[in-house]
């Protein structure tokens, strides 16, 4: 439904894609999930209603998505991926998220609703990012909790994630004193 693939792209077998604008020389891994619904509810008391997803998803070009990926569909807006950007295996990126180009994302990572990746970011298998907004060439380490934004050329580690010197400096002190 609503699909359009531009040249010279590779789609690995059992991949899934609906309700998407995919671009030139993209190469996308056997298992992807490209175009479904994201997890957009409206929560009462009585229960939850199910909030229509009508945006697309947005691949632009010489992007690879790794096998078993989840991209959604923007619920209002389009979910974005720019040029050039490199996703491992098994990540998950939820409805309106935008990547700016030349993004790289290590397996198992997962990002929630609107969120927003500037250029050059590179992130850690793991991590996790809560609706922030990431900075050009900021680095998010394996493993780190992001849940406020990152500022451009950051390093970021831990839960939640912070400064990466600080964090590092945090887990000497624990394991000097307790360990």
């Amino acid at each position: 439904i609503g699909v359009k693939i531009g040249s010279d792209c590779y789609i690995g077998s059992n991949v899934n894609i609906t309700h998407s604008i995919i671009g030139d020389n993209n190469i996308i891994h056997q298992g992807a999930s490209i175009g479904q619904d994201g997890f957009g509810f409206s929560m009462s008391p009585e229960k939850h209603e199910k909030i229509p997803q009508v945006g697309r998803v947005i691949i632009e070009n010489n992007i690879e998505i790794g096998s078993n990926c989840s991209i959604d569909r923007g619920s209002l807006q389009d979910t974005i991926i720019k040029n050039g950007t490199k996703i491992d295996n098994l990540v998950h990126i939820a409805h309106n998220t935008i990547m700016e180009p030349h993004v790289a994302i290590a397996a198992q990572v997962g990002f929630t609703g609107s969120t927003f990746i500037g250029k050059h970011v590179m992130i850690g298998g793991q991590a996790g990012v809560d609706a922030a907004k990431i900075g050009t060439h900021a680095i998010i380490t394996a493993k780190a909790g992001v849940t406020k934004n990152v500022d451009d050329y950051q390093m970021v580690s831990g839960f939640p994630a912070w400064d990466h010197k600080k964090e590092l400096k945090k887990e000497a002190f624990l394991r000097k004193k307790f360990v």
